[in-house]
């Protein structure tokens, strides 16, 4: 059998149907308790992405990224929420610079991709308005939230914690990273999956 570049997916012929692959996104983002110091907006600090294979079920890479923000800084309140500190940031890369990421080595221009609640949505487009930065994603969006509650007939739509309680599934890492809330997000998408209510590609 011929040799293979590491990172990439054997030939369908060798392992069977190609991976279905589903980017799970979550973002944190400058915050405060009450409102923002005049002129500071919310600004993404950190993008938290982890890829799905819906086919075979399986969470099978996991990415995190550092923004740095333009037009805010990190509170107290955000470092004891996040853990993400000012000096951290700094270290991360431009939102621009996080959006080309996004597009050019994680496919998000391209492939359907799922949050938790429409919050990540609405904030990358709004920064990406802003910012006159090009939108990185698809527009092949689900959020994540509607499926389990249907799936599991909850009256009320549950956050990431509390979903997770209701499938049985432990909360791994820290609750409010974003790297570690999207690995915890894609475990719920797969319990939807196996109880086969995770709608098709929108």
């Amino acid at each position: 059998m011929p040799a293979r570049v590491p990172g990439t997916y054997p030939h369908p012929m060798e392992t069977g149907p190609e991976p279905e692959l589903l980017n799970v996104i979550d973002i944190e983002a400058t915050c405060w308790d009450g409102q923002p110091p005049p002129g500071a907006v919310s600004e993404i600090i950190e993008i938290g992405l982890t890829v799905v294979d819906l086919r075979s079920a399986e969470r099978v890479a996991r990415h995190r990224i550092l923004v740095r923000p333009a037009r805010s800084t990190v509170s107290a309140f955000c470092t004891e929420l996040t853990g993400l500190t000012q000096a951290e940031v700094d270290t991360g890369v431009s939102f621009a610079e996080a959006c080309r990421l996004l597009a050019s080595e994680h496919e998000s221009g391209t492939r359907p991709w799922a949050s938790w609640g429409d919050y990540d949505r609405n904030q990358f487009t709004r920064q990406c308005r802003t910012t006159k930065t090009r939108y990185p994603f698809s527009h092949r969006h689900t959020n994540a939230k509607l499926p389990f509650t249907s799936s599991y007939g909850l009256r009320k739509r549950p956050g990431m914690a509390q979903a997770l309680k209701v499938a049985g599934l432990p909360l791994e890492g820290r609750h409010h990273s974003g790297a570690d809330d999207a690995w915890n997000i894609a475990a719920l998408i797969l319990d939807v999956a196996a109880r086969d209510a995770w709608p098709d590609t929108p």
